[in-house]
């Protein structure tokens, strides 16, 4: 399993010191939204947990957490809602201030599907935040193995059959290594704005590498 350095749960680990400094940015771009409080985000993917973990505590703001059973949630300003993150069709257009994402995009088997969740997050929302691994990142992140997303297809699921590895225990069975392999479908830069043609591409960098991507839309600072 992934050990404290790299398990974003434990306050002191790499991941979590990268997801504090996105999130950091995230907030710069919230500052931009110039709306009548509360300003609606539909977090895709999300929970609680990790708002907390952001030390998130901004009151103008609510938050739904949409996944795929609805969640219980305890803090005031989250709602939990039941959802497919490819067809938001119970909302409608620019419902949302700002649908934002995180490391979600990547878990949904096929590049169609990341389409459509691109399209359907551009959709609902006025303005968006997607993040997600760096397909080229030499270490996979879910996995934590070198190079893992290059190597062929039955090396991946002989892998993921056979031993623990980064956040995943091995599967039970191959058929659930094969649909964990298929699941996970990094992205590349390209890609990305391939989904987002109107969006920024914001770049987080480890040892001059990238690391994750982040395609963003949000109102253009004023000149004053």
């Amino acid at each position: 399993m992934a050990t404290k350095f790299l398990d974003p749960a434990y306050k002191g680990s790499i991941n979590q010191s990268f997801r504090e400094k996105r999130f950091n940015f995230f907030l710069d771009l919230l500052k931009r939204v110039d709306n009548q409080p509360p300003i609606r985000i539909l977090d895709i993917g999300g929970t609680e947990i990790y708002w907390e973990r952001m030390k998130f505590s901004n009151t103008n703001v609510h938050i739904t957490l949409l996944n795929l059973d609805k969640i219980e949630v305890t803090r005031e300003g989250f709602t939990s809602v039941k959802g497919d993150a490819c067809d938001l069709s119970e909302f409608r257009d620019n419902q949302f201030d700002i649908v934002f994402s995180n490391s979600v995009i990547e878990h949904l088997f096929t590049f169609e599907n990341q389409r459509k969740m691109a399209n359907e997050v551009r959709r609902v929302g006025k303005y968006y935040y997607v993040q997600t691994p760096n397909y080229y990142f030499p270490l996979e992140p879910h996995w934590l193995f070198p190079f893992f997303q290059f190597l062929p297809f039955n090396t991946r699921v002989y892998l993921t059959n056979n031993f623990n590895l980064g956040n995943y225990s091995k599967s039970q069975t191959k058929d659930a290594a094969i649909q964990r392999v298929e699941e996970v479908k990094l992205l590349t830069e390209k890609q990305m704005k391939d989904l987002f043609p109107h969006g920024k591409l914001y770049r987080e960098n480890l040892m001059g590498l990238t690391k994750s991507l982040s395609m963003y839309h949000f109102p253009e600072i004023q000149n004053t």
